[in-house]
């Protein structure tokens, strides 16, 4: 039988710490927990695969920080971004730096094991990787060229007011695309709308 996937927890709030470990076992994952990025980047050399679950924001050094020092130093465990309202473009930034995916809190069960399997599939095999991408930008074939073009101002962590001015096009308008655009994505939030075009590889990205 072979031994359970790890997830590495990472996070200073130690009752998200319980509830992700209990989550997680009884989901049939092997858990460990960190309570700040600098007790995770001590013990990272030795960690055995498997994933990370990292926070953006701790008070001992934030998870872009704990990233960027993983890629440094060699260690290639896929991450999951953990992050709270109104860290979006924290979040952005991570996924730009190499981050498998982010998920916004209060997050539910099955879109956090979504995320896991999602990373963890991707560090086994690059074809799991084009298979996503594939996927997502089959879904934004269906966005109109203008929606794209809003969805590409939210990807660079634009505010609505800064796509509109842009664009020519007033604040409300922009509105109305970014409701539209969602809606033919079939997602809730931004944190998953931003998920679809970072997998497909944005307008912007290519730009940059």
């Amino acid at each position: 039988m072979s031994e359970p996937y790890t997830i590495y927890v990472v996070d200073d709030d130690e009752a998200i710490r319980r509830s992700l470990s209990f989550m997680l076992k009884t989901s049939g994952y092997a858990v460990r927990l960190f309570e700040g990025g600098t007790a995770f980047l001590k013990a990272a050399a030795d960690l055995e695969p498997g994933c990370v679950l990292l926070d953006v924001r701790m008070p001992d050094i934030d998870g872009l920080e704990v990233q960027r020092e993983l890629r440094a130093r060699g260690v290639m465990l896929p991450v999951v971004i953990m992050t709270g309202h109104g860290d979006i473009d924290m979040a952005v930034g991570a996924m730009k730096a190499g981050a498998s995916d982010f998920i916004e809190k209060p997050f539910e069960k099955v879109a956090l094991l979504g995320c896991i399997e999602a990373a963890r599939k991707l560090s086994v095999a690059d074809r799991s990787a084009n298979a996503r991408a594939e996927e997502a930008r089959a879904r934004l074939n269906a966005l109109t060229e203008r929606e794209r073009e809003v969805l590409d101002g939210l990807v660079e962590g634009l505010p609505n007011k800064t796509i509109a001015y842009d664009l020519g096009i007033s604040p409300r308008t922009v509105e109305i695309h970014r409701a539209n655009l969602m809606q033919k994505l079939e997602v809730k939030s931004l944190a998953e709308a931003l998920r679809i075009a970072f997998h497909a590889g944005s307008e912007a990205d290519k730009a940059g």
